[in-house]
């Protein structure tokens, strides 16, 4: 799942309860968890390397590739602000604060994935051990029309909702 589709359904989870922000943050980090369950498009990461007999052992490479990765998933993430301030702010952008809380606690379990990646301890090692156990083990990434249309259906419903 794109980090701006999770951008988008934790800052909804988090507007539906602006009096309780640590809630709406837990929520919104669950529903990483949620959204990765659902088969979907990934785009992918040069810089990746992947262990098919243990995925425990990915890793991401900082090589040259990392920096157009880097910059790959900081647009994504980007676009999922932006989507936010549009959808989210327009109404009431005294509560500004409140979908960004949403943001970030939506896009922290990858962001904790890459950690894992670069010291694998605990907890990192029992969150990403889950992260791919809830992680869809079908893919739309052979189907980038369906995966990616799939993902606006989520961001416009969760705007709406």
């Amino acid at each position: 799942m794109t980090l701006a589709t999770h951008a988008v359904v934790g800052a909804a989870i988090a507007s539906a309860m602006p009096n309780y922000p640590v809630l709406g943050f837990v929520l919104a980090f669950a529903s990483h968890f949620v959204l990765d369950a659902i088969p979907h498009w990934d785009y992918p990461l040069s810089s990746m390397k992947k262990d098919s007999s243990d995925r425990m052992n990915d890793d991401m490479i900082l090589n040259k590739n990392f920096i157009a990765d880097l910059s790959k998933i900081g647009l994504d993430v980007l676009c999922g602000i932006l989507l936010v301030l549009l959808f989210f702010t327009v109404c009431g952008p005294h509560l500004f604060w409140v979908p960004i809380i949403g943001v970030f606690g939506a896009v922290l379990p990858d962001a904790l994935q890459f950690a894992y990646w670069k010291w694998r301890r605990e907890p990192l090692k029992s969150l990403q051990r889950f992260h791919l156990w809830i992680h869809a083990r079908r893919n739309l990434n052979d189907k980038p029309l369906l995966g990616i249309s799939s993902q606006v259906a989520i961001i416009i419903l969760a705007a709406i909702v």
